[in-house]
């Protein structure tokens, strides 16, 4: 006899487990991860275009800039699909690196654009990076320049391996789901031809974006420009008009005067002619106007195109002195290193003057000095200043005036002289700022101190565009006062002084104006002297008219030494012979 099967019991749904149990954490352990790999997924797919979408200026960093389809990252996806396992891999890191390379470049670029209104140049600009780095310590402080550091080098480490190792992930997803990528690789593909066929655009952009395409094609001929620069360069300082010139055919009609050609930082056109500015700066200078006629000096003005908008002083200085084109590092280095004979030089040459550089900018040693044809060299520990940096600025232009006439202008008995002077006191960043007081009241600078502390905070100001452009105005008519203030007070009827802007300010400043023009103003008490530059169209004052003539910067010298040179054309015109410098193969030179 059979026993019956006993029934089962009901079957009832597990009972759900306590999160905070050992089991509970494995049954959550798969959702989580699983959701930290679509974040990371998505992130890193979200990442790539828009590193390639990245503009390389400020003022294009909007967000119509990423609703566009780069055509670069359509071709990355075609490439990595079509490798098998181990070459995607490899592919997609190095594809990667280079994507977060460019994006440094880029980075680069809206820095010097917002500086220089120019690209990053990879040839180079190297050695600008750290002259931006004793500007932001000048200026901000030791902490910011740190700080600033500290960030450059993290970025530069960690953009690039982020981006690798986003592209990596990206595409062994799509090595996974290889049809639906496929797919969708084909759909891009179509949309990005239909967009460039149409034209379509976003912002003003196309959406058919190439831009890193163009990046790198851009930068690789700027590569080859800048290599075969030196080669250009070269030819153009073998010439030299005044080269076989003797020296007592120079510079005759000036024997026995004063000359000072001072550049005043960042003097530009917008300084007169934008109309938050003009109205200020112009009654400057009308008083400057006054006080020179009062003297007896009489003034003609024009202007001249510089080779550098923002910054870059020192090339501005270069280009107008030697009567080449200084617009890059590297063409500077290869003119203090070279033979070519600057203005400096040649008044030195004539054995008539004694040459002087009063140069408040330099704080360390200065072997252009050399080069310039300076017979002494002033810089800022040699002027006697005990007061306050004005951030960048070591020491106030009116205290660098004074110090010059003490220690050179002023001496009793002494020969003609030729002096090249900075002012730099309108130098970025404009704030805090030093303010005129009386003359006989700067004894050694200490009286700037409380001026100093109550000037204003540099930080703050940079928050504001228009405070940025007000105090760049106070700033120029701060110096032109001082210049204007020496020459009152100390200038004598055999003073000749040629004043000007080496370059423009930053583009928040100019309002995006394309001009690079400076005001370029020379001053005298002979009319001989301005009988000499009749020929130039000059504007009669301190203020050139709109129409005046514009040269570029590089071609005063030449007209300069013409003026004042020979009035025999026969002489004149021995005199304009070429020299050319051949260097052999040893590098050095010979002349010919």
């Amino acid at each position: 006899m059979s026993h019956p099967t006993p029934a089962r019991p009901p079957e009832t749904a597990p009972a759900p487990a306590d999160p905070g149990t050992d089991e509970g954490c494995r049954r959550r352990q798969p959702r989580t991860a699983r959701g930290i790999a679509v974040g990371t997924t998505a992130a890193s797919a979200l990442l790539l275009p828009a590193a390639l979408l990245l503009p390389n200026r400020l003022d294009l960093l909007t967000p119509t800039a990423f609703l566009r389809l780069p055509v670069e990252g359509i071709v990355l996806a075609a490439v990595l699909l079509a490798l098998p396992g181990r070459a995607r891999r490899v592919t997609a890191v190095a594809a990667g690196a280079s994507v977060g390379l460019l994006t440094l470049v880029k980075c680069l670029d809206m820095g010097f654009y917002s500086v220089l209104e120019r690209p990053f140049d990879l040839v180079l600009d190297w050695v600008l990076l750290d002259d931006a780095a004793d500007y932001v310590r000048e200026s901000f402080g030791r902490t910011s320049e740190l700080l600033a550091i500290s960030g450059a080098v993290l970025l530069a480490a960690t953009v690039p391996a982020v981006t690798a190792l986003a592209l990596l992930r990206v595409a062994e997803r799509m090595a996974r789901r290889r049809p639906q990528a496929v797919r969708t690789a084909l759909v891009l593909a179509v949309a990005w031809v239909t967009c460039a066929t149409f034209g379509l655009r976003a912002g003003g952009a196309p959406v058919a974006s190439s831009l890193d395409a163009q990046l790198v094609d851009d930068r690789v001929r700027a590569v080859r420009a800048g290599l075969a620069d030196a080669r250009v360069f070269a030819a153009e300082a073998a010439v030299d008009a005044f080269g076989n010139t003797p020296p007592d055919r120079l510079l005759t009609g000036l024997r026995g005067k004063d000359v000072l050609f001072t550049f005043v930082e960042s003097y530009g056109r917008t300084a007169i002619e934008d109309p938050a500015m003009a109205r200020q700066v112009g009654a400057v200078l009308k008083e400057g106007t006054a006080t020179l006629r009062a003297a007896g000096f009489e003034a003609r003005s024009g202007w001249l195109r510089s080779p550098v908008l923002g910054a870059g002083s020192w090339m501005c200085h270069a280009t107008l002195l030697s009567g080449l084109w200084i617009d890059n590092q590297q063409r500077y280095r290869d003119l203090v290193s070279g033979d070519r004979t600057t203005l400096n030089e040649y008044f030195r040459r004539t054995g008539a003057w004694r040459t002087v550089g009063v140069v408040p900018g330099v704080r360390r040693a200065w072997p252009e000095a050399r080069f310039f044809g300076l017979d002494r060299a002033y810089d800022a520990t040699h002027l006697g200043y005990r007061g306050p940096y004005f951030s960048w600025t070591p020491v106030p232009d009116q205290f660098t005036l004074e110090a010059f006439d003490r220690l050179e202008y002023g001496k009793p008995n002494r020969r003609p002289m030729m002096a090249e002077i900075i002012l730099a006191s309108s130098h970025q960043p404009w704030a805090p700022l030093p303010r005129m007081i009386d003359w006989t009241d700067l004894g050694d600078g200490s009286v700037f101190g409380p001026m100093r502390k109550a000037g204003k905070d540099p930080a703050e100001v940079w928050k504001d565009p228009e405070s940025v452009r007000t105090e760049y105005r106070v700033s120029i008519e701060y110096s032109l006062r001082s210049l204007f203030g020496f020459m009152g007070r100390h200038a004598r009827r055999d003073t000749i002084l040629v004043f000007l802007g080496d370059h423009q300010p930053r583009p928040e400043v100019v309002a995006g104006s394309p001009r690079r023009d400076v005001p370029v103003t020379i001053v005298a008490h002979d009319p001989a002297v301005l009988d000499r530059v009749a020929g130039w169209d000059w504007t009669p004052g301190l203020k050139p008219a709109a129409d005046a003539p514009i040269w570029a910067m590089d071609k005063f010298r030449d007209r300069f030494l013409t003026a004042f040179g020979p009035r025999d054309p026969s002489a004149a015109q021995a005199s304009r012979k070429p020299t050319v410098r051949r260097t052999n193969h040893s590098g050095s030179s010979s002349q010919g």
